[in-house]
Parts: structure tokens; sequence; C-alpha cells
């Protein structure tokens, strides 16, 4: 695993705090995350700052709550960044890289999160022990 998009522990609080409700809040940060990445392109494209804060703040915070801490920081940027354009009168496009890396850094974080979650994908020894794995297959004696 990429332990450089996903803060793994804070992950993991998040799951166990979260419980039952974990995966389907991780689908809301899936189409919620789907729709901000469009909507900070489209007020990039249109090179409005004011069409920026709001998708990247969303983003921010739902990013930081699963531990996805480079997503959260390049939202946090664009955010920042945002806010102070509309404060001058400016356009963002101090932000255009990375309005560009937030795209393939979305998808990729949430490829990490959705492997982590799935019931079928061999899971990581706990506390330094080897996993268990059946390699007999299924049928085989």
């Amino acid at each position: 695993m990429d332990q450089t998009l996903v803060d793994w522990p804070a992950f993991l609080a998040a799951r166990q705090e979260l419980g039952a409700d974990f995966i389907r809040i991780l689908g809301y940060f899936r189409e919620d995350g789907t729709k901000s990445v469009a909507a900070i392109e489209e007020a990039m494209r249109a090179k409005n700052a004011t069409a920026l804060i709001l998708p990247a703040h969303t983003l921010k915070g739902e990013s930081h709550q699963f531990g996805a801490e480079p997503l959260s920081v390049l939202a946090e940027q664009i955010e920042a960044v945002a806010r102070r354009c509309v404060e001058t009168h400016e356009a963002p496009d101090e932000v255009l890289q990375q309005v560009v890396q937030l795209r393939p850094t979305f998808e990729a974080t949430l490829a990490l999160l959705e492997r982590e979650c799935n019931p079928l994908v061999e899971r990581r020894a706990a506390f330094g022990k080897k996993p268990v794995v059946n390699n007999q297959g299924f049928g085989r004696i």
C-alpha cells in the first residue's frame, strides 16, 4: 500500500469510530469527492475563485476524516488561495498545479481506501504477525 497517500492509523481510527456506518460514509466520500473535484476543475477553467472555495473546503474535510492527508492538503491549498483571490479580486491562476494534481490524487487515494475496505482483499498482519494464507485453494484435498 502507498503509505504516502493515506495515514493508515488515522484511517483505522475513523473506521473504528464510524463503525457500521463506515462503508456508507466512504460511499458519500466517493460521490461528494467526485463532484467536488469536477466543480473545482470547472471553477478553475472559468477562473472563478469564489466557486473554488466550497468544493475545496468540502474535499479538505472529508479527506482529512479518512486520513487522506495529501489530498486534504491539496484541497486546503486551493481553498486558501481561492479565499485570498476573492478578497483581492484576482484570478486563482497560482493553484493551477494543485488543481491538475487533484483528480489523480483523489482517484489513487479512493482506490486505496476502497481496496482496504474490500472483504475479499487479504488483510495485512497486525503487530508484525504474518498473515495466514490458505494456499490449498477451493475444493483441493
